[in-house]
């Protein structure tokens, strides 16, 4: 990496997206980093968080030992709090509410996002803490928009934003917007087009760890 930039970890890409959640949006956390944007949503503004395992309403992980609900978990089984006038819902309303079409946003984790929008998000590895694609395909299909954050490249240097996606496809034509820890780009007809970027990174050192094509 260029000694000029910082790329953002995970956290620092969780409030990227949480900055950009309009009030009044009804909106599923998909698993990994999406989950951690619950934390960086202000109070403040009115978004009503869904998580798929049957919440509506999810407010940000406890503050301390008091506010701690045992059974009170995200879809990554990480312990959240409710907001007030959250509730509780069966796991087969929560997937109604996504396949009704009542979500206007979908943040998803992600291996893969093409010029296109399609995306890969399925576990490619064993090794791997989610080993199964759990709701993704009816989140991806389901909501009005679908924002993916991930890493810019892999663990080998091998870039995630592409012409098109290698690895099988969780949906197509899906993605609206990608947030990783270099940039935000929006898919448009004309292919990526790049929002923002960390402070000292430039459009070419971007592009060269892209292979999809790049505009500004």
């Amino acid at each position: 990496m260029s000694e000029g930039f910082k790329p953002l970890g995970r956290a620092g890409m969780a409030a990227r997206v949480a900055a950009d959640i309009p009030a009044g949006w009804y909106v599923n956390l998909g698993i990994g980093i999406p989950t951690l944007a619950a934390d960086f949503v202000p109070v403040e503004r009115e978004v009503v968080l869904h998580s798929e395992n049957g919440i509506l309403g999810m407010g940000p992980a406890p503050a301390s030992d008091n506010e701690v609900n045992p059974w009170l978990v995200n879809a990554s089984t990480q312990r959240v709090t409710l907001r007030d006038g959250g509730s509780y819902v069966h796991h087969a309303d929560s997937f109604a509410m996504v396949r009704g079409g009542h979500l206007d946003l979908c943040v998803l984790g992600g291996f893969q996002v093409a010029e296109n929008g399609d995306l890969a998000n399925w576990s490619q590895s064993a090794t791997e803490t989610g080993r199964q694609i759990g709701g993704a395909m009816d989140l991806a299909v389901g909501a009005k928009r679908v924002w993916v954050v991930m890493e810019h490249q892999t663990k080998d240097g091998q870039p995630r934003i592409l012409r098109r996606c290698s690895y099988p496809l969780t949906a197509a034509g899906c993605v609206s917007r990608v947030y990783t820890n270099l940039a935000v780009l929006d898919v448009t007809p004309d292919g990526f087009k790049v929002i923002d970027m960390v402070p000292g990174l430039s459009l070419a050192e971007l592009q060269a760890r892209s292979e999809a094509t790049l505009s500004s």
